[in-house]
Parts: structure tokens; C-alpha cells; sequence
């Protein structure tokens, strides 16, 4: 697949990935601010809370309070990144993998 300059990193999946979701907003950073991500979105009824890049022409406004929220978004992930089972994929099969995601993220709430 051939990336054109507009589509770097997951922008070209969030697409397919959002299709038919069932959320009220979703919240990411700069990279995924494309037209295309922001049509889809808006097309389905969901709140795009996605900082405009610096070179659109047209800075579209956002909800600043939602976006800072992602930030405890960020931190939960890490610490679950700190379980060598859960960044390394130990696990085989993907049952094992998910029951050790929920035990880890009951650990974490419990602290």
C-alpha cells in the first residue's frame, strides 16, 4: 500500500475501524484530523473532538475540556503496557490474552 503524505500512521484505517460505531464522541489527537475522518464522523452523529492541525486552512473548533480527558486515556494504557504479559502478548490464544487485560485493569482500578 502506497501512503500519500495526507495519510501517515492509522489515519487510513480509523475509517473502516469507526464505521458503525455506537458512541457519542470520539477523541484523538492531531494526526487524525483529515477531512475524510471528520466527514465520516459528523456523517454518523458523532462529536469530533480532534484538534485541527496547524496548516488547515478552515481551524475548526472542538471541545478543548473532552480532548483533556484523553490524557487519562493515555495514562491508563500505559500502565497496562507496564505488565510485560499484556506488551509482550505472552499469552497464545486470545481468551488467555483478554482474561489477563481484565485482571490487569481490575489491579490497576484498585489502586
Amino acid at each position: 500500500m502506497d501512503l500519500t503524505p495526507g495519510q501517515w500512521a492509522d489515519s487510513p484505517q480509523a475509517l473502516d475501524l469507526l464505521e458503525d460505531l455506537d458512541s457519542q464522541a470520539v477523541i484523538a489527537d492531531k494526526a487524525y484530523d483529515t477531512n475524510a475522518i471528520v466527514k465520516g464522523l459528523t456523517a454518523q452523529g458523532i462529536q469530533v473532538v480532534i484538534p485541527p492541525k496547524s496548516s488547515r486552512l478552515d481551524q475548526r473548533p472542538y471541545d478543548e475540556n473532552l480532548y483533556a480527558d484523553r490524557n487519562k486515556i493515555e495514562r491508563f494504557f500505559n500502565r497496562l503496557k507496564g505488565y510485560r504479559r499484556v506488551a509482550t502478548r505472552y499469552d497464545k490464544t486470545a481468551s488467555s490474552f483478554l482474561a489477563f487485560i481484565h485482571l490487569a485493569c481490575t489491579l490497576i482500578w484498585l489502586r
